[in-house]
């Protein structure tokens, strides 16, 4: 017998963490991007080469040393001996810090190419008008770039339930804690419990279906070219 109340933690703990993941992501990723987009700095393809690292580097190099920055012996001890705790790792916090550090392109990348489509003479022509460069950019540059944002934050909600390598490195397997979606499924598998595999497996495959389908009507809407 499959005991539902031991599935439904990991399940919440992963939606919590995904979507909060997604609004850090919108606000650290918004100015990022439109640095990227804007600035004429000649280094600046070199920033984008650091954001884009987590598409390359294997997950559990980028856990590893994370593990060690929020170790007791890194500033993430530091950190956490304000309230009294030993570390940041195998947190809630944790987990958080390592997602949105993994799933910084999949915001910075899509937020980047949709202002990189705005013309520069449409925020010219508001500021002309007499708005600021702040009204400017809400009124004119975000409406604008709207696919921009919809796409990064399926693609950011949609990677971070996915993760995996990061999160046990960073996270562990603590049930209530960190044991995440993806963490819960290789358990269930180790313990021979096929049943509650492929119940939450089955559950990420048409998640991630429904979420590649959004992202394509969203392009297409958009009029992006498709993959």
């Amino acid at each position: 017998m499959i005991a539902l109340s031991e599935l439904w933690p990991p399940v919440i703990l992963t939606l919590t963490l995904s979507a909060v993941t997604t609004l850090c992501l919108l606000a650290l990723g918004t100015p990022l991007a439109w640095w990227l987009a804007r600035t004429d700095w000649k280094g600046r393809e070199m920033i984008g080469g650091i954001v884009a690292l987590p598409l390359v580097l294997p997950p559990t190099v980028i856990g590893f040393y994370l593990l060690i920055a929020l170790g007791p012996s890194g500033p993430g001890g530091a950190i956490a001996g304000l309230w009294g705790a030993r570390t940041l790792a195998f947190s809630f916090i944790g987990l958080l810090i390592g997602s949105i550090l993994y799933s910084l392109p999949f915001m910075v990348h899509p937020l980047r190419s949709a202002f990189e489509a705005v013309p520069r003479e449409y925020q010219e022509a508001a500021e002309t008008l007499g708005a600021t460069r702040w009204q400017s950019f809400r009124r004119v540059v975000v409406p604008l770039s709207r696919s921009g944002y919809l796409t990064g934050a399926v693609l950011t909600f949609a990677h971070t339930v996915g993760e995996f390598g990061v999160v046990l490195m960073i996270g562990g397997n603590i049930p209530g804690e960190t044991r995440v979606l993806s963490i819960a499924i290789y358990d269930y598998v180790e313990r021979l419990e096929w049943n509650s595999a492929h119940i939450l497996s089955l559950g990420m495959v048409v998640f991630g279906f429904v979420a590649i389908t959004g992202m394509l009507m969203i392009d297409r809407r958009a009029g992006l070219p498709r993959p």
